[in-house]
């Protein structure tokens, strides 16, 4: 019954918000977003606990800002990705502004295929719409499979009609077929400040250590792909912002691991400063620095000081 109620509820989202008009959507993910933070749930709670690791000199009254500017971001990201669909090809062109794009075509017009590596910041759903609508360049990219099933293949659906090809997290053989793309001179999008799997890499991030995944580094290492950090933020204003950052180059010495590691530590370094420098736009309302996800040391099992 759960499952099949948020389905519902996003299957209303994707028929209903994106026929409303857009001072209308805006005031609507607003709305919703101050609701939800005044109620102060488990997301809210632990995005807040993630903002006073990057913010961490943030006083109680700022975090209690950041959070709240960060669920209206969160909000804003929905409210844009349920109305991306019907947008026109310059609405989409128009939404976004880059800068140091020119990694990024300078790496396609290599032929050497390219692996864009974002974290969870503002719309990346916006930034894929845009490539292939202003650079005209379809590209690959792996969603994670969601309950119900439906569910799920409302979001491969909703990507693909922005142009995108989406492969399953697990179950199929993902890494196999985007190695593929990339050796045929393709571009790779995933979204990298998370890992999914029990085969992550250990990165200091913040201060503290997390875990990220190995992908992105593995297939530039295995393909001879260009890797590039990509970090988004909103400005206040209807456009969308972003930055490619300067290519992840593979080390020269060390074990596959070793490279693996360096590459992963380089991609969270990048990572960590678009999210310092916006922190409202980092939509991390889940668990993510191992420290958060394991008991320490003087807690006992139930969180209870010691």
């Amino acid at each position: 019954m759960r499952d099949r109620l948020t389905d519902a509820l996003y299957g209303a989202g994707w028929s209903t918000v994106k026929k409303l008009p857009e001072p209308a959507a805006q005031r609507l993910g607003r709305t919703i977003a101050d609701l939800a933070w005044k109620r102060r749930g488990t997301g809210v709670l632990r995005l807040e606990a993630n903002l006073a690791r990057v913010v961490p000199d943030a006083t109680p009254e700022r975090l209690a800002q950041l959070s709240r500017a960060g669920m209206r971001s969160y909000l804003r990201y929905w409210m844009e990705s349920f109305r991306l669909p019907s947008w026109s090809e310059d609405r989409v062109r128009n939404g976004f502004e880059g800068t140091d794009l020119h990694h990024l075509t300078d790496g396609l017009a290599a032929g050497k295929g390219v692996v864009l590596a974002l974290p969870h910041l503002a719309n990346w759903d916006l930034a894929g719409a845009w490539v292939t609508t202003e650079l005209k360049t379809p590209f690959t990219t792996v969603a994670e499979r969601l309950k119900p099933e439906t569910l799920y293949d409302r979001f491969v659906a909703y990507r693909e009609s922005l142009g995108m090809e989406v492969l399953p997290h697990t179950g199929g053989s993902a890494f196999g077929a985007l190695a593929r793309r990339l050796r045929a001179g393709g571009l790779v999008c995933l979204v990298a400040d998370r890992d999914l799997s029990a085969s992550g890499v250990e990165v200091k991030f913040f201060g503290d250590t997390a875990r990220m995944p190995a992908g992105p580094a593995m297939l530039a290492q295995q393909t001879g792909a260009l890797l590039l950090p990509v970090t988004l933020w909103y400005d206040g204003t209807p456009v969308m912002k972003g930055r490619v950052h300067p290519p992840v180059d593979v080390p020269e010495t060390g074990t596959r691991a070793e490279k693996t590691s360096a590459m992963t530590q380089a991609l969270a370094d990048a990572f960590a400063i678009g999210i310092a420098d916006h922190p409202e736009d980092w939509h991390m309302l889940q668990r993510l620095w191992l420290a958060d996800l394991e008991p320490r040391p003087e807690q006992d099992p139930a969180g209870e000081t010691s």
